[in-house]
């Protein structure tokens, strides 16, 4: 009766030991992988099993021996932009990917500004539902998804575009993607892992923000609300650790606004998102990201002071910032709904410095000196090669400072690529501020269409 007993629990415990082969969510049917890259295909089998990984663009297969805990890593090298692909996994069991194009990949991160899509009521977004089908734009829409510790897997499952996809996926990575599908003529993989009323902190590695006394003291300010993450690294690890193996060619990001009441540390904490994501992923990718609209930010000019520690963040190296205070519309509205024009102006970023098209206009105005004579100021500014103009009579959202440190209204001129300043208040005028509120709107522009950045030219 013992021997009996003992017999099936052997066999069946011996049974368990030989688990399926299995995939994380981001490798699947219909998926985009990087082209020209050295990709990762990775999973979970038994230890020490054999894993033999065939790809048809090559039909070279490889193979891999399961780790002791059960892991397996193997990098194949893509081809250049095309599919559709099939790839062959066989260990106990058999997977075969189907559909998948090679091309260029993108993920699309951030706040709810990031998140928005068709059931916002986008009118851009709407008018593009009867035509949007294209499958060579897929998408990958990570659901809204917490962790305490690092994961290696995430919810989601690659789509093509096409009206009903497109309703409820990010219309700024969208109209990134479409712009870039049209010009590159190669199939364009979109993540999306945003958040609506996210801190930078969820996003950032925890121990990056709690074991920095500066970004501790900032992540201190914030005010938890219920219903969203409020610890760090709480998006970071689950939403986007998990595909931190999953080769993609830059990252988008549009947040910032639930940072404005801790806006002196956005700088740092920031570069060291960035910084952190590029060592999970072993390249300095791109990162293009848009600074914060004019809005009634709530405490005087901390709006301001968040747009200037974005634009700090350009000096990282392969960063760009998309300005877009001349397309936010309403004022009133944290929300801009002119997603299209945004969407653009990334893709522009990345056509140009990504993929090197020449002639493209796609840098904002930045100030880059002052000079001071008598009671008048002369501003000249990097990024317009043909000029700058006023939209309107009269430059707007002009202030002048003397020693005294108040500010009064100014008046400007456009004199080629530089603006002359001056205020019948400050006789010895020694700084300038443009646009340096939460709500207010400059007016202006390159002769090529883009707004002037908002800038100070004192440290006070």
């Amino acid at each position: 009766m013992k021997r009996n007993w003992l017999l099936p629990v052997l066999l069946l415990c011996g049974g368990a030991s030989f688990a399926n082969v299995r995939l994380p969510a981001v490798l699947a049917d219909n998926m985009v992988l990087e082209q020209h890259a050295t990709a990762k295909l990775w999973g979970w089998c038994d230890a020490g099993e054999k894993i033999f990984v065939t790809p048809s663009w090559s039909g070279v297969t490889d193979s891999v021996v399961g780790t002791r805990d059960g892991h397996w890593v193997l990098a194949v090298a893509t081809p250049g932009a095309g599919g559709p692909y099939t790839i062959g996994i066989r260990g106990s069991n058999t997977i075969t990917l189907k559909n998948v194009l090679i091309g260029e990949v993108w993920i699309c991160s951030g706040q709810s500004n990031m998140e928005m899509c068709e059931t916002w009521g986008l009118p851009d977004v709407q008018a593009e539902l009867s035509d949007c089908a294209n499958d060579r734009i897929r998408f990958f829409h990570v659901p809204r998804t917490t962790a305490m510790t690092v994961q290696d897997d995430c919810p989601g499952s690659w789509a093509a575009c096409d009206s009903n996809e497109l309703k409820t996926f990010s219309a700024v990575g969208y109209f990134f993607g479409k712009k870039l599908n049209k010009e590159l003529h190669v199939p364009i993989g979109l993540i999306e892992a945003a958040w609506g009323g996210t801190n930078a902190e969820d996003w950032t590695p925890a121990e990056l923000v709690t074991g920095d006394p500066v970004l501790k003291a900032g992540e201190d300010k914030e005010v938890p609300q219920k219903g969203w993450p409020y610890l760090p690294g709480y998006c970071y690890n689950a939403m986007i650790a998990p595909l931190t193996r999953f080769s993609m060619a830059g990252a988008l990001w549009y947040q910032g606004e639930s940072n404005v009441v801790a806006s002196d540390t956005y700088a740092k904490l920031l570069t060291t998102m960035i910084g952190a994501w590029r060592q999970a992923w072993g390249t300095r990718f791109p990162f293009y990201y848009v600074q914060i609209a004019p809005f009634d930010y709530g405490t005087k000019d901390q709006g301001a002071w968040l747009r200037e520690q974005e634009a700090a963040v350009q000096n990282l190296g392969n960063t760009g910032m998309v300005v877009i205070s001349d397309i936010t519309g309403d004022t009133t509205n944290i929300h801009p709904k002119d997603k299209h024009e945004v969407g653009l102006r990334l893709a522009n970023w990345a056509l140009a410095e990504t993929y090197k098209w020449p002639g493209l206009f796609y840098k904002n105005p930045q100030f880059e000196n002052m000079e001071i004579k008598g009671d008048r100021l002369t501003l000249s500014f990097v990024d317009a090669p043909n000029g700058l103009v006023v939209k309107g009579k009269d430059v707007e959202t002009l202030e002048v400072a003397g020693d005294d440190r108040v500010f009064y209204p100014a008046e400007g001129k456009i004199e080629g690529n530089s603006i002359m300043v001056w205020s019948k208040e400050v006789k010895k005028p020694v700084a300038v501020r443009y646009q340096f509120s939460n709500a207010g709107i400059g007016n202006v522009f390159s002769k090529e269409g883009l707004p002037v950045a908002p800038f100070r030219t004192d440290t006070w």
